[in-house]
Formats: structure tokens, C-alpha cells, sequence
């Protein structure tokens, strides 16, 4: 069997895999959380990256597909966890915590890796989620935890120790949720059609201009609770 392996979209995926793996270094080996994000941004963007050059190369392969997914666990399921898990370490607690509970809270953040490998693994086999995702991106996700770790760092926010042991159970059943939510993925640029993405991209827009990177966690929140809506409301609307 001949196998290319280092092709130009595999070698960008591996550029994805080598942000991520820098990211989860910088979050748990020397506790920088704002270089910890900016790999996870990186990541994100090669991660856009190689599909693009897939398609403009028409450069695809099915080792191409396993590659993606397993850069993808690097970057955006254990890189976000261990981001949440340095946080957890350096966070207060607004209740009294014995040693054992601390200790285990602290472990709490990795169900995002756990998810998240759930989340690629049904993509991977999901044929219905070409025009639109079922349960919340890897990225999205991802970028959204490292965020508050960034936001953190640079004292922007303040998390307390039971806000992440919330944070991280809910955004992993949002990962395996049935919630569809919208992609960016364009068939055609016209107006009909893409309403909804060309206006959430001028609120996003709008967002960062307003709160620069604290916009980032506000986007991922809101394109969740618009995706939600809008599912709910199409289930409403096919009910007899």
C-alpha cells in the first residue's frame, strides 16, 4: 500500500498537532496562560488551514481525515483541559474545601478530553453533519476554555474554583449534545440562505471591537445559545 504521509495538508495538520501539544506544555509546565491561548488560536488556524489546502490541491485522503482528529484531541481536548486544570490550581474557593475534594475537583477539567474524543469520534461517522454540527464544536470549545484562561491570567476575570468545576461538565455535554448548531461553512456567498451567519459575523465583529479579546468567550456563548433557539425552534415548528 502506498501511503503519502507528508503531503501539504497532512504537514499543516501536523502544525495543528505541535501548537496544541506547545499549548497543553505551557499551561501545565510553566503555568503561561496567555501563551497558552495564542497556540490554541494558532492551532485553530491551522486547523482551517488544511482543510482549504486540501480542497485547493484536491489533496484528500483518508489518512488525511484520521490525522485531523487526532491533531484536533491534541489541540482542542487535552490543550483546553489542562488550561482549566493550571486555572483550577491557582483559583480560590468561595466554599470550604477539604484536601481529598480540592484534589479531585482539580481533575474535573479532563472530561473535556474525554468528550471531546466522543465528539471526533461521531463526526467522524456522522454523514449528517456536513451543512451544520450536532452538539458544539472541538474548536469552539477550546477556544472558549482557553480564553477564560487568558482572561484569567491577564486579571480580566476572576474564576473561582467552583465556576470551573461547573464550566467544564457543562461544555462537555455540549459537545455530545443533540443541539444542531449553525456552521460557517459557505455553498453559495449570497444573501439568501446565510442570513443568520452573515449577521452573527457583524455581531461578532462588532463584539471585538467593542471588547477586544474578552469578546471571544462572549461570541462562543452566544453562538450557543442562538444555535439552541434556533434548534428548539425547528423542532417546534415540525411537531404535527
Amino acid at each position: 500500500m502506498n501511503i503519502r504521509l507528508f503531503t501539504i495538508p497532512n504537514c499543516v495538520t501536523l502544525c495543528n498537532l505541535l501548537c496544541g501539544s506547545a499549548a497543553a506544555v505551557m499551561a501545565l509546565v510553566h503555568h503561561n496562560l496567555p501563551a497558552a491561548f495564542a497556540l490554541v488560536i494558532a492551532a485553530a488556524v491551522f486547523d482551517f488551514l488544511d482543510g482549504f489546502s486540501a480542497r485547493l490541491l484536491k489533496s484528500y485522503s483518508g489518512i488525511g481525515v484520521e490525522l485531523d482528529s487526532l491533531a484536533d484531541m491534541v489541540s482542542f481536548g487535552f490543550a483546553p483541559a489542562a488550561i482549566l486544570f493550571t486555572l483550577f490550581g491557582t483559583s480560590e474557593s468561595r466554599w470550604e474545601w477539604s484536601e481529598t475534594a480540592r484534589a479531585a475537583g482539580a481533575w474535573v477539567p479532563f472530561l473535556i478530553t474525554a468528550f471531546s474524543a466522543l465528539r471526533l469520534a461521531k463526526f467522524n461517522v456522522d454523514d449528517s453533519q456536513h451543512t451544520e454540527f450536532q452538539g458544539l464544536t472541538t474548536t469552539a470549545n477550546a477556544m472558549f476554555c482557553a480564553s477564560l484562561g487568558w482572561l484569567s491570567a491577564e486579571g480580566e476575570i476572576t474564576l473561582s474554583a467552583e465556576t470551573i468545576v461547573l464550566i467544564a461538565p457543562v461544555m462537555s455535554w455540549l459537545l455530545v449534545s443533540p443541539v444542531r448548531m449553525f456552521s460557517f461553512k459557505f455553498e453559495r456567498f449570497g444573501w439568501r440562505g446565510n442570513e443568520l451567519r452573515y449577521l452573527f459575523a457583524v455581531v461578532a465583529l462588532v463584539l471585538l471591537g467593542l471588547l477586544k479579546g474578552a469578546a471571544i468567550p462572549v461570541i462562543i456563548l452566544l453562538y450557543i445559545i442562538v444555535s439552541t433557539v434556533r434548534w428548539i425552534g425547528g423542532r417546534k415548528s415540525v411537531k404535527p
